[in-house]
């Protein structure tokens, strides 16, 4: 447990932000999700209306310090690419 005002305020400080990134990771990984399941089923034109909000997402989450730029890359290019390749 915290002893000093200074460790206190550190404590409160982490908890507010643990929550914050609790929250853009869950939301990250939940757009991801839909549009992962959008390619799965098919559905070429959702997947599509998904991937520029899912991209944005991703690219957001590299500000937020969420993701690293380079796994951010990297899903962006295998979405991009599974949605390319869904048949017409």
């Amino acid at each position: 447990m915290a002893n000093h005002k200074s460790a206190e305020k550190r404590m409160r400080q982490t908890a507010r932000r643990n929550e914050i990134n609790r929250h853009n990771r869950a939301r990250l990984r939940t757009e991801i999700k839909r549009l992962r399941t959008a390619i799965a089923t098919g559905n070429r034109q959702e997947a599509q209306s998904l991937l520029p909000e899912t991209i944005s997402l991703i690219d957001k989450s590299i500000q937020k310090g969420v993701v690293h730029s380079n796994a951010a890359a990297r899903y962006k290019s295998r979405l991009t690419t599974a949605v390319n390749n869904m048949p017409a």
